[in-house]
């Protein structure tokens, strides 16, 4: 197997990366390994990514290389944490103007948008980690019927509550902003508020089931 690999963001961080491709196992892993770096002294905060780990120090660490080895160490023993979190169900509005790029994923696929719904309804999908912006969940699970490629000139600007398909993955948007993903569908539900304890409505380990509000054709 493929050792992990860890590299020095500056001298206040470093990025720990799991070998092999993204899956449930793996991220449960990366979850255990969170909780157990985040209580080191010299951690100021580990955040789980997509098959990755990045902590943060206090202050730039004495001696960088008992670190890495303590970190190593503690994912050969980390032991993946349960998926225990909430099930969150989520309206969706799918097509039409709510799903600017459901025709596209329609031409890759060759899939009817009927097909498209049941098959992004079916799974409960565990949220692996949480990125690229504020509140964002990255999903595991999706049919790999519905892969579709991600597109070739990202959009400008897509509103909060977009959900769509990038590669293999499904995901929510929480706030507006650029994308490279299909927009195939929307939803009102909001995903982060600075003024919540916490401000992200989701965490690794929940899970989130779609459901179909709407279908426009």
């Amino acid at each position: 197997m493929t050792a992990p690999t860890i590299s020095l963001l500056g001298t206040t961080a470093l990025l720990f990366e799991a070998p092999g491709e993204t899956a449930l196992p793996t991220q449960r892993r990366i979850w255990a390994l969170a909780l157990e770096a985040e209580s080191w002294p010299e951690v100021g905060e580990a955040v789980p990514g997509m098959n990755n780990l990045m902590l943060t120090f206090r202050r730039a660490p004495e001696r960088i290389d008992a670190l890495q080895i303590r970190l190593l160490a503690a994912w050969a023993t980390a032991e993946p944490l349960p998926l225990d979190g909430r099930l969150v169900l989520l309206p969706v509005t799918y097509g039409g103007e709510a799903g600017p790029h459901m025709a596209d994923v329609i031409a890759h696929t060759g899939l009817g948008i009927d097909d498209i719904v049941a098959l992004h309804t079916a799974p409960d999908y565990p949220v692996f980690a949480l990125g690229s912006h504020p509140g964002y969940c990255y999903l595991g699970g999706m049919d790999a019927r519905l892969a579709t490629p991600r597109r070739r000139v990202p959009v400008l600007s897509i509103p909060g509550g977009a959900v769509s398909i990038g590669g293999s993955q499904t995901g929510v948007s929480a706030s507006a902003g650029p994308s490279g993903w299909n927009t195939i569908g929307s939803t009102a539900m909001c995903f982060f508020d600075p003024a919540q304890a916490p401000p992200a409505l989701l965490r690794p380990g929940d899970t989130l089931r779609f459901r179909a509000e709407r279908v426009i054709r």
